[in-house]
């Protein structure tokens, strides 16, 4: 007898919704295990971070979609409790603003804060349809000419935990990097998705921009690219199925460089924008 095939998953009802969900301690104060599952080198993920506050801002905000957050990460975060910390700043007709905080405890039992995020949320549903743009989708082969982790020369030489929650499949024209043979573009190109087959929301999408491997892996460097500041412009509410992200750095200097993402939805709509600045590894 066949055997059934495994259901998808569905929003609210997916790994990454119970990794990210808060429980609210008392009003505008959230607890929360971080998972190990969304690390990468070692460190927790800072879109996954970036999500798991963006939930309990839709949660103590009155309008429930982010449209725009702006996060500093001060330490970083580690697997395990944490608090989260939320004030309202303002609210208006269409959109309201807010602060969260991410705190950890130290070895002391004292809060650190890992991470700060200033947010305006609203209603996405009640944007108006017209757009006007010069934008244009990344050019990416279709998934079966990409390539993923389980492809690599040698299996689990760049498999993080991550890595296992993700549908990630690589443009062939931004590996270099994997194969010692690194272009010196700095882009990186990426259909995107669950591993579970959730589709993407907005908060998937917060996770997206920050999903990649780091743009400096093609301009030669290797190791953890930290963030040190992450924006996010959510645009609209994303369409089923995979999501094509590009990510690109045109500036190293100093030992920071940037790294400007677009994700793009099934519809051929540009769904999400970010800017990171990141602190780069040299030498």
């Amino acid at each position: 007898m066949a055997q059934a095939a495994t259901a998808r998953a569905t929003v609210g009802d997916s790994e990454f919704d119970r990794d990210t969900a808060v429980t609210r301690r008392e009003p505008g104060v959230y607890d929360i295990d971080l998972s190990a599952g969304w690390t990468v080198f070692g460190a927790v993920n800072g879109g996954y971070l970036l999500a798991v506050l963006g939930r309990a801002l839709a949660d103590a905000l009155p309008h429930p979609d982010p449209f725009t957050l702006s996060a500093h990460y001060l330490t970083a975060s580690r697997p395990g409790p944490a608090v989260v910390r939320t004030e309202l700043v303002r609210t208006g007709r269409t959109l309201s603003t807010g602060q969260a905080s991410l705190l950890q405890y130290d070895e002391e039992g004292r809060e650190v804060e890992r991470l700060r995020v200033l947010a305006s949320y609203g209603d996405l549903d009640a944007l108006p349809d017209d757009v006007r743009t010069t934008a244009e989708p990344p050019a990416i082969p279709p998934p079966d000419q990409c390539f993923g982790a389980d492809d690599a020369p040698a299996p689990g030489s760049v498999s993080s935990p991550i890595t296992d929650r993700l549908m990630l499949k690589l443009d062939p024209a931004t590996l270099g990097w994997a194969l010692g043979e690194p272009s010196g573009r700095g882009e990186m190109r990426a259909w995107f998705g669950f591993a579970d087959g959730r589709d993407a929301d907005p908060l998937a999408l917060l996770l997206a921009v920050d999903a990649l491997p780091p743009t400096a892996f093609e301009l030669g460097l290797t190791g953890w690219v930290p963030t040190v500041e992450l924006t996010v412009h959510v645009r609209c509410r994303p369409a089923p199925g995979p999501l094509r992200v590009s990510v690109t750095t045109r500036n190293l200097a100093g030992g920071f460089l940037e790294e400007d993402a677009e994700v793009w939805d099934g519809a051929g709509r540009l769904v999400a924008q970010s800017r990171q600045l990141a602190r780069a590894r040299l030498g």
